[in-house]
């Protein structure tokens, strides 16, 4: 077995690589042609003059512009870099890499064509304004790394704006949420438990754990079951902090309100005590939680520790606490809950249905397949899911969420559930290929 300084060093060494490559490669995504160039005169189909024809089409029928064009198969990743990963306001500069390796993980894990957009504003205004100007050239917009709760009304007005033609998500939250509750309704098998009624303490109340309640709510958790934790203790009835930010943080007043029936207060140790699950979305640790806060939860606890790059606690030292089941947001740990595992396929499915929203239903109907994935590899304690090398769970989602768009009537197309399949594991499959077809060519530079 690894000593925990050994597990240590393999944890850190992620980021070293991270400093060895990125100044190699000089980032992670590139534009790529889809059409054959034969010889010069082709330029004349693909450009002037021949390219007018389908400029007058589309100007005739709007809605061939996805005939004529890649808009279907396009998502713009915004962000304004003010909350990147666990690294807070680093700037549209600095959260740079992070939007680029976004756009690779549509490319690869969903077939979508992603473009990081940064932008120089902390106004939501600025966002919004921004959204609605750009998105006839996008098929959906992936909001990104937008401190709260700024993120909450930039999505809430753009999900709610008739003007918008496409689906605004915002990964941070919906993503997030999804993933984690796919990982809840399968820790929950394995501890024999019911999802509804499970004590939750909820630690950090940040866009990644409102979105996360939520979508626990749409499931059936009752807010009697949860105790939730911001960073200036846990939410109760006399929280006039909160009361007086209740039109910012509608769901923390909520919880105020309605959540928490012992009236407990107190911070994070007092939240977690007896809780039979506990999803911390909080800062970055380790420390943040201690293990002897896991051994005050009850038997058999299910401990989500997914704060990036670092879990609020080590998987090991939860364990060594007495968790039965750990997981965190990242890779190279067992059970990671990132929202990787969710996004692509959630917008794989809508793109391909044109839906005009991503609704929690969608995201619901993804956490489901997502679960069931999990459940046909086998679970057990360290496998709550299946990892992103499992290409079948994103065609899976997508289908699953093109389906649940057509039945919410948000879908612009109808596609039965095998037409559905055939055309994400299309998409899917062929963005593979290419990319080891580029490696196997030398357009991509093999690894120093």
């Amino acid at each position: 077995m690894s000593t925990p300084e050994e597990l240590l060093a393999k944890a850190n060494q992620p980021s070293a690589e991270a400093m060895r490559l990125h100044p190699f490669y000089r980032g992670k995504v590139q534009t790529a042609l889809k059409v054959p160039v034969r010889d010069l005169g082709d330029f004349a189909i693909w450009y002037t003059p021949g390219v007018a024809a389908p400029c007058k089409a589309i100007a005739a029928d709007p809605e061939l512009v996805y005939e004529h064009t890649n808009k279907g198969n396009t998502v713009a990743v915004v962000s304004d870099g003010t909350r990147v990963l666990g690294l807070g306001d680093i700037g549209p500069k600095a959260g740079l890499p992070v939007m680029e390796g976004k756009a690779l993980l549509f490319k690869y894990l969903g077939g979508v064509d992603a473009v990081p957009i940064m932008l120089r504003t902390k106004s939501a205004e600025d966002i919004i304004r921004t959204v609605r100007l750009i998105q006839p050239g996008f098929g959906g917009i992936n909001l990104e790394d937008i401190a709260q709760p700024k993120c909450f009304e930039v999505l809430d007005t753009l999900r709610a704006d008739p003007e918008m033609e496409i689906p605004v998500f915002h990964d941070d939250q919906q993503g997030t949420a999804t993933v984690i509750l796919a990982g809840l309704l399968n820790a929950c098998k394995l501890t024999n438990r019911s999802l509804t009624e499970a004590r939750f303490a909820m630690i950090g109340m940040g866009a990644a754990n409102v979105a996360t309640v939520r979508l626990l709510l749409a499931s059936g958790v009752s807010p009697q079951q949860i105790v939730a934790c911001d960073s200036r203790g846990i939410l109760h009835r006399e929280r006039a902090d909160v009361a007086a930010e209740q039109h910012e943080f509608a769901i923390k007043w909520f919880l105020c309100e309605h959540s928490n029936p012992d009236d407990l207060r107190g911070g994070i140790a007092e939240a977690m005590r007896g809780a039979d699950i506990c999803i911390a979305l909080a800062k970055p640790g380790p420390g943040t939680i201690r293990p002897e806060w896991v051994s005050a939860m009850a038997p058999q606890s299910i401990l989500m520790a997914c704060s990036n790059p670092t879990p609020e606690i080590w998987p090991w030292e939860a364990k060594g606490a007495g968790a039965r089941i750990v997981a965190t947001g990242r890779s190279d740990f067992a059970n990671q809950v990132n929202n990787s595992l969710g996004f692509p396929g959630i917008f794989r499915g809508a793109l391909d249905v044109r839906a005009r929203t991503i609704t929690d239903g969608m995201c619901l109907a993804a956490a489901e397949e997502l679960a069931r994935c999990g459940e046909e590899q086998g679970l057990d304690d360290e496998h709550l899911l299946p990892d992103m090398q499992s290409a079948e769970i994103y065609p899976r989602e997508a289908v699953a969420v093109a389906m649940r768009a057509q039945e919410e009537g948000v879908a612009r197309l109808t596609a039965t559930r095998e037409a559905l399949y055939a055309t994400a594991e299309g998409m899917i499959r062929e963005a593979r290929e290419q990319v080891a077809l580029m490696m196997r060519e030398g357009a991509i530079k093999p690894v120093p």
